[in-house]
């Protein structure tokens, strides 16, 4: 790729010039507290921000955070990522109320050399996500008002073509944070030459949200273990009854041809734990796959598959993890998701974490982090890499 970094930025010299970085602080918050539950994106953007700050930058950070319409909206405010930010940086964060209005030009403006600032949430204002070319540009003049430069550390948007991801980049000298060029660097070994045997391992709910994945990697892979709620599909499609499971009736088909175009490389559960509701309290057992009860609903992989996924894991010198193997928020339904996680962190090979629930997991079920080759910020932005598509954030940093 033919992208400028940080440190090409940063030899430039950069005291007391205004930077845009545009991070990916879409933390989860609880719902009753609005406590920040899990702060991994924050530390990630860290070494990016650090390296700004103590160059004697003025740091303007820009962020989304969950789906609001296009409106101000309290619950996703990100003032309290501010202060968890300040905290973990160990200096205050300066913080506009909103994005692109009077507070943040305020706040822009009184930044001494060395600062931080985080504007309001990106997706208050309707010209972030717009579809529209002239109303997004609009939303991109006013926020590349407020730097010289423009950088790019929230791969977890990439794949998003949103004015502060896609249309920024044009209208400032912009270059790629620490956080986006080590994504790009570990996703681009799975994509070209991968030590092999290399192993995937995907999970979650839906089998029609990682279909083009699936069709990418079946002819690079040499095993792929499937788990999660997709997996009863693919269950379904062998012709066995999946109860109350999680199912896309209009996918078996597809799973079907998919299963018999594998060459035998799929490999599914052979045990699941099926419960009587979709509850952390209750009544459950494990069941071999093939006979799950017509009133029971499967929540994890059992243990039988956790030690054949295993077996397939440990021979492995490359592996992509995305998904988890069941409902791991519920401690009863967790069992799946931590085998298979112990097994891929204690593999002598090159593992992959792809983001979102997975690495939430990670961190939910107290993992050691480092003990996995990377963990990605972006699951979305992860799979779509993999499966070859053009992200418009990549792209934008290339031209």
């Amino acid at each position: 790729m033919s992208i400028r970094t940080l440190d090409d930025l940063l030899a430039e010299g950069v005291s007391g010039r205004r930077v845009l970085v545009r991070a990916d602080l879409n933390v989860p918050l609880d719902k009753q507290s609005g406590d920040i539950t899990d702060d991994g994106r924050i530390r990630a953007v860290l070494p990016t921000l650090s390296a700004l700050t103590g160059a004697g930058a003025k740091v303007v950070v820009c962020s989304h955070l969950g789906r609001p319409k296009g409106a101000p909206d309290p619950q996703f405010s990100l003032r309290p990522v501010a202060g968890r930010l300040g905290e973990l940086l160990g200096a205050p964060v300066h913080f506009a109320t909103d994005t692109v209005g009077e507070s943040a030009r305020s706040t822009v403006d009184a930044l001494a050399d060395g600062e931080v600032a985080l504007l309001e949430n990106l997706r208050f204002n309707s010209g972030e996500t717009s579809k529209d070319d002239a109303e997004r540009g609009a939303f991109a003049d006013q926020l590349a008002a407020f730097g010289d430069a423009y950088v790019d550390d929230a791969f977890g948007a990439v794949h998003r073509k949103h004015a502060s991801v896609h249309d920024v980049p044009a209208r400032l000298p912009h270059v790629a944070g620490r956080l986006v060029l080590r994504e790009v660097e570990v996703l681009s070994r799975l994509t070209g030459e991968p030590q092999r045997p290399y192993v995937v391992v995907l999970g979650g709910s839906k089998v029609s949200d990682k279909l083009a994945v699936i069709e990418a990697l079946l002819p690079t892979v040499d095993r792929l273990l499937i788990g999660g709620g997709m997996c009863f599909t693919f269950l379904k499609a062998q012709g066995h009854e999946v109860g109350s499971s999680l199912l896309e009736e209009e996918m078996v088909e597809t799973c079907r041809n998919l299963l018999e175009r594998s060459e035998g490389k799929i490999m599914l559960p052979v045990d699941v734990v099926a419960a009587d509701a979709f509850a952390p309290d209750a009544a459950h057992d494990t069941v071999p796959a093939d006979g799950i009860p017509s009133k029971r609903v499967g929540l994890d992989i059992g243990p039988e598959t956790v030690a054949g996924f295993a077996a397939a894991l440990k021979g492995a010198r490359t592996i992509f993890w995305n998904g988890p193997m069941g409902v791991f928020e519920m401690p009863a339904f967790a069992h799946g998701t931590r085998g298979i996680a112990e097994t891929i962190a204690k593999t002598d090979a090159f593992t992959v974490v792809g983001g979102g629930d997975s690495a939430a997991a990670v961190r939910a079920l107290g993992l050691d982090e480092s003990s996995f080759g990377h963990i990605s910020t972006g699951g979305g932005a992860s799979l779509e890499y993999l499966e070859g598509k053009t992200l418009p954030g990549i792209a934008a940093l290339e031209n």
